[in-house]
């Protein structure tokens, strides 16, 4: 199958009046084909599909405005998302190098996931390379109804502390936002046009990353997004 005339064609806007998110990055990263790093922006098409072509694998194969590979995730079973302490999945660039590990915490309530820098040991002997932890916003302990997930950077999240972003809207339904703590957005997910008047399906859509926001940040929620929201149920209809 071609992605032939699907790559991205959403524009982000800034929103008035507010500077572009921010994210400290290393000095010397930048953000392109076959490297990670922060800053790049842009208008991303993700295709919820591995690049491994046979039988049984599950993943995502992303591309930028130009149509090269800048992102891609393989994996080979969608067991284990939260309870069990299965479901590791690494993001890599486009030519297979690792660039963040993402693995659930075990028994986690909230579906908690954790991403660690590069392709470890989940940081068990390296927890300083946690990047961030993300998880289902809860319903029991927040009235903001709009927020759909949580994440926090860095490591050890306290009890009480504020995520440095959320996610606003239907990562189901292709239609949500990144928000940071300021109010500012930071990317966008959303349905993919084939023309101006035909969308494509769920597995094909949008990511909009803001100027000054890392992508690789942003594909990386994209995936744990994948794993913590609940698919809408779709009754079958026997003839």
């Amino acid at each position: 199958m071609e992605l032939l005339g699907i790559y991205p064609t959403l524009v982000l806007e800034d929103s008035p009046g507010r500077e572009p998110v921010r994210v400290p990055v290393a000095p010397g990263e930048e953000w392109g084909p076959g490297g990670g790093g922060g800053g790049g922006g842009g208008n991303l098409t993700v295709w919820k599909k591995s690049s491994m072509s046979f039988q049984g694998t599950d993943g995502f194969t992303v591309f930028d405005d130009r149509g090269r590979l800048v992102f891609r995730v393989d994996n080979y079973s969608r067991r284990g998302q939260c309870a069990s302490g299965g479901g590791g999945l690494v993001l890599m660039d486009g030519v297979g190098n690792a660039l963040l590990t993402l693995r659930p915490k075990v028994l986690s309530m909230q579906c908690q996931w954790r991403a660690y820098k590069g392709e470890n040991d989940y940081g068990k002997k390296t927890p300083n390379l946690r990047v961030f932890s993300m998880r289902r916003s809860s319903l029991l302990f927040h009235n903001n109804s709009k927020s759909e997930a949580e994440v926090f950077l860095g490591g050890r999240v306290k009890h009480g502390q504020a995520p440095d972003f959320t996610v606003e809207g239907s990562f189901t339904r292709r239609n949500c936002i990144i928000r940071s703590s300021t109010g500012e957005i930071a990317a966008k997910i959303s349905r993919k046009r084939a023309t101006t008047t035909v969308l494509l399906g769920d597995d094909v859509f949008c990511l909009a990353v803001q100027p000054g926001f890392d992508p690789e940040l942003a594909m990386a929620f994209v995936v744990i997004l994948d794993r913590i929201c609940k698919k809408t149920y779709k009754p079958v209809l026997c003839s």
